[in-house]
């Protein structure tokens, strides 16, 4: 008669992994029917990059009114940015605006990574480098628009204003910054009010102006605004 072989035990080690690993592959069989049964989440899809000088002007300002508002979304900051961003880029605007610590153009705009190739100078003060940057941004990358942003209270234009009134001298490389906004400041010294802020609106036009002389940047919209400290609002200049 034959004999039949003994039974291990489930407590056994080579039982209780038999056991594990079936429950294991059976959750693992669940999971995967349950997730694919459900409905997919997707991202919402990004809006378009704007490709002409009206249009990237448009969505600049509609960010700065959701800045304004406190009302920021704070886009394309996430991880899935970082990785479509890591080997090119594709700016839309480029933004030359002051150093000041309180005027972040992706703060002020409401833009994230890869939306603003910004320069930043004092006053924002022109020179060969600042003109060389924004020849890539427009040549190279194709940029669309140029923005040329002064703001309420600069203090560039205030250290440019008290030397003009008192003659004394500036120390060091300040010295540059003075030599490039004097003109400005000169040239609206007799219209009543505040002759700093006068001075920001006419040191923006003036920088916008030499911008749209050179046959350089001639493929790109190029434009002035002023930002207002107090409001958080950006207002396009004539």
């Amino acid at each position: 008669m034959p004999t039949t072989a003994p039974r291990r035990p489930l407590s056994s080690p080579a039982n209780r992994r038999a056991f594990l690993t079936a429950t294991a592959a059976t959750v693992l069989t669940s999971a995967t029917a349950v997730a694919s049964a459900a409905p997919a989440t997707t991202r919402p899809a990004a809006a378009a990059r704007p490709t002409t000088g009206e249009a990237a002007l448009a969505s600049l300002l509609e960010g700065n009114r959701r800045w304004a508002k406190i009302r920021s979304q704070h886009p394309h900051e996430d991880r899935a940015r970082r990785i479509e961003v890591a080997h090119e880029q594709h700016p839309f605007a480029v933004v030359l605006s002051c150093v000041d610590s309180r005027v972040p153009p992706e703060l002020v705009f409401d833009q994230g990574l890869g939306d603003l190739l910004c320069i930043r100078t004092a006053g924002e003060v022109l020179d060969e480098a600042v003109l060389g940057s924004i020849q890539y941004g427009v040549a190279e990358l194709h940029i669309p628009l140029v923005l040329v942003l002064g703001h309420e209270r600069c203090g560039a234009v205030a250290a440019t204003i008290e030397q003009l009134r008192t003659g004394k001298e500036v120390p060091g490389h300040i010295a540059r910054l003075v030599e490039g906004i004097g003109p400005s400041a000169w040239a609206c010294r007799d219209e009543p009010g505040d002759w700093v802020d006068h001075t920001v609106v006419a040191h923006a036009e003036r920088m916008r102006d030499a911008l749209r002389a050179d046959v350089a940047f001639r493929p790109a919209t190029v434009v002035a605004a002023r930002y207002d400290l107090d409001s958080g609002r950006v207002r396009v200049l004539r």
